[in-house]
């Protein structure tokens, strides 16, 4: 019996002993998660909480290490659109107040009798243009931040790609005539279907080949669309002198809608050479 209840104290003592160290190890990791915790919430989201499997923080720990790698994956993306409006913001305080201060000083020349006769018509007549392209240029950063809000929605649905672009393409020929830009045009007759938004993907053809001729001072164009794996593939090509800065901003909004539908864009471009993009998007199964 002696034996029994000394056997009983040493298990109860091991079992004290035990839980008091199982205690001040959970307590030890508990005060190393906060601390973790306090440094992510101080800027440091690299932190993680450091544990073997079969201790009992360990689930907890795993949970709290997935909340912060989310945490941080959010805020980078929140870094990334911060720095791209600082960088809009510059190129706008720049883009816009240029042409603005031009278009002023055309304006005031005219309108306080510095220029006369036919002088003043052209520097009416330019006045208007600049005009115009500040207002063009305007448009294009509110579509930008249109795209950029929780408001902004695509209709996707299934759209037969050859002839919508086939049908984009008839209005302007007599443009490209007009303005002696030779083109080549490669559509193929069979049936191309994906799924896209039939108002973006207008947009984005018409936007890239407005670019073309209002910019790249191209004489030659060429437009190919074709089946490539399981994508629709769109190439238009020019020989002009290549993208300018100016330009990022709409060439940026092309880049978002593609995304949107989920495409893909790339663009190639090189000074006095011409330009080439080449749009991607997912067959309709």
């Amino acid at each position: 019996m002696e034996i029994i209840v000394f056997l009983s104290v040493v298990i109860a003592v091991g079992a004290v002993l035990t839980s008091i160290v199982l205690v001040r190890r959970v307590k030890k990791q508990i005060a190393e998660m906060t601390d973790v915790l306090v440094d992510v919430k101080n800027g440091n989201g690299n932190r993680r909480i450091l544990s073997a499997t079969n201790e009992l923080t360990a689930p907890l720990a795993y949970e709290i290490n997935e909340i912060v790698v989310a945490y941080e994956s959010r805020l980078s993306t929140v870094r990334q659109t911060e720095e791209t409006n600082r960088q809009l913001m510059t190129s706008l305080s720049h883009d816009v107040r240029t042409p603005l201060t031009t278009l002023i000083g055309y304006l005031d020349a005219a309108h306080k009798g510095l220029v006369t006769g036919k002088d003043r018509d052209d520097y009416i007549e330019t006045a208007r243009r600049k005009a115009h392209d500040l207002k063009e240029y305007i448009d294009v950063l509110f579509d930008w931040f249109k795209l950029n809000s929780n408001e902004f929605a695509l209709e996707i649905q299934s759209v037969e790609a050859a002839e919508l672009t086939r049908n984009i393409l008839i209005d302007w020929i007599p443009i490209f005539e007009d303005k002696q830009v030779e083109y080549d045009i490669d559509i193929p007759e069979h049936p191309v279907r994906v799924r896209l938004d039939m108002d973006s993907y207008m947009r984005i053809v018409n936007n890239l080949i407005q670019n073309v001729i209002a910019h790249s001072h191209a004489d030659k164009i060429k437009i190919a669309l074709s089946k490539k794996e399981n994508n629709m593939e769109l190439l238009l090509a020019d020989n002009g002198v290549g993208i300018e800065k100016e330009d990022f901003l709409g060439l940026s909004i092309v880049h978002q809608l593609v995304e949107k539908m989920g495409g893909s864009i790339t663009v190639e471009s090189l000074p006095g050479e011409g330009t080439e993009f080449m749009l991607l998007f997912p067959l309709e199964s």
